[in-house]
């Protein structure tokens, strides 16, 4: 195969293949064994063999091959020429109307810091096996920047860790102020503000703490933990924003498609096992555990190869109720952007997995949800025993606490906050019927909506019962 021909080859190409390439030394052939990432038309990056030796390939094609090619390689070369520990590149190519190639030494067995977070996260905030990742991570970050680099695109799956050592990778994201010199604060507070946006939320009351493990490895400036955190802030909602625009576009996180007949959206990792669902989902719906039947909505608990799943038909009632709907987004496509909007702030709800509009001409219809399935009592059954006496269990109380107040912080109000809407599941409360959810711009829109969230919660139970005094003396209150 030429390398052009990558550009048409789409999401999956066919493998193994086998690729002409050409450097210094002659002709000789890539061998492409698997893909680890695929930007379909334009960058397949995966591990293969080239002269006998193991080699990650990053492939560039497509109109804009050129400059990404140059940007991967001004990169690489600005972490070797620093020092730094980055793969080694051991061959490099451009070609006209081919596109560009490079090819890096494999480090097999090779861990990603990405990998080891994710294998340490659910512990105790800040525990040994954390601090352990956090303190590679940052002394690798402060080593770069002591050099006068930065990693634009700054999270620890571009931290590698093989044999000892803690490899930077992705050189297309590296850039320099003035390599060799250390970068600048307000540099440094950018980089910074990128890394700890993508970690966690529940780490930012720990971040002075573990920013020790950067000023040991460069201690240039003084680094004010106010300005530090409005960075973290002013990336987390740049990054909520491109993560809600994925959500409705065809990319590598989800499966977006758009017609007049319909607009259908999943997560890619789920196309082939919900594709069945979605062409059955009124057969499931019936043949499923009602919830909830006719009217606006109807949902049911549905079993699918094994799995449990909810699914949510948003019913049209009549000719009235179409034209009031037909126009604007589904009330399925807000719960799902607001369901992974949740998600993405770990916030915890049901993970939505696809919605379906049915349209005609363009025009909206019936429309569905898939999500997972919470299996777990809802907050009106957990709190029942309780009520006389008040005595609900701590952990309860707490985590409803811990729950309104993120909802405080993110300025989200639900809409309809009764006690069937909130399960307990992994010791935290969840959140369901996103139907009514909203992020608001304002501390001026959003002190009405969690007023009337808070009280429609304390609904659930009579005013003058112990219970209902103990949670409104408990869930926080908006202050002036």
């Amino acid at each position: 195969m030429r390398l052009s021909e990558l550009k048409n080859a789409g999401r999956r190409p066919s493998l193994p293949l086998t690729l002409s390439l050409e450097d210094a030394a002659g002709p000789a052939e890539l061998h492409l064994i698997s893909l680890l990432r695929v930007l379909p038309g334009q960058r397949y990056v995966g591990a293969g063999v080239w002269r006998g030796t193991p080699v990650l390939a990053k492939l560039l094609v497509g109109g804009n091959a050129a400059r990404h090619f140059q940007r991967e390689l001004d990169g690489v070369r600005l972490l070797a020429a620093q020092g730094l520990a980055t793969p080694r590149l051991l061959a490099d190519g451009l070609q006209e109307g081919e596109g560009g190639w490079l090819l890096f030494e494999f480090l097999d067995h090779a861990q990603s810091l990405g990998d080891a977070w994710a294998a340490v996260e659910r512990l105790p905030m800040l525990a040994d096996e954390q601090q352990v990742v956090l303190a590679e991570a940052l002394t690798a970050v402060a080593q770069m920047h002591a050099r006068g680099l930065w990693q634009q695109d700054l999270h620890l799956d571009n931290l590698l860790r093989h044999d000892g050592r803690l490899y930077l990778i992705d050189g297309a994201g590296i850039k320099a102020e003035t390599p060799g010199q250390p970068l600048s604060r307000q540099r440094v507070l950018e980089n910074l503000g990128v890394f700890f946006a993508q970690l966690p939320q529940r780490l930012q009351p720990y971040i002075e703490e573990v920013l020790v493990h950067y000023l040991l490895g460069n201690a240039e400036h003084a680094l004010p933990l106010e300005a530090l955190l409005k960075q973290v802030q002013k990336v987390r909602q740049w990054r909520l924003k491109d993560y809600l625009e994925k959500a409705g576009r065809d990319c590598t996180l989800f499966s977006v498609q758009r017609s007049l007949s319909g607009l259908c959206a999943m997560r890619r990792d789920q196309v082939e096992a919900l594709q069945p669902v979605l062409e059955r989902a009124d057969t499931l719906i019936e043949r499923g555990h009602l919830y909830k039947t006719g009217g606006a909505a109807s949902v049911a608990r549905v079993e699918v190869d094994g799995r449990t799943l909810v699914v949510k038909r948003y019913n049209i009632k009549n000719t009235v109720h179409w034209f009031k709907r037909f126009w604007r987004p589904s009330r399925a496509w807000h719960s799902w952007i607001e369901g992974n909007r949740l998600a993405f702030l770990e916030i915890a709800t049901p993970r939505p997995l696809a919605v379906l509009e049915r349209r005609v001409m363009g025009l909206r219809s019936t429309a569905y949800l898939v999500t997972e399935y919470v299996d777990g009592p809802d907050l009106s059954a957990c709190f029942a025993p309780h009520v006389d006496s008040g005595e609900a269990p701590e952990a309860y109380v707490q985590a409803l606490v811990s729950l309104m107040q993120r909802l405080i912080d993110e300025r989200i109000s639900h809409g309809d906050f009764k006690g069937h809407n909130l399960f307990w599941q992994d010791g935290q409360w969840s959140l369901i019927d996103l139907d009514a959810m909203t992020q608001h711009a304002s501390a001026l829109s959003f002190a009405p909506a969690y007023a009337r969230d808070r009280a429609r919660l304390l609904r659930n139970w009579p005013a003058d019962s112990a219970l209902y005094q103990r949670l409104d003396q408990r869930l926080p209150r908006l202050t002036a």
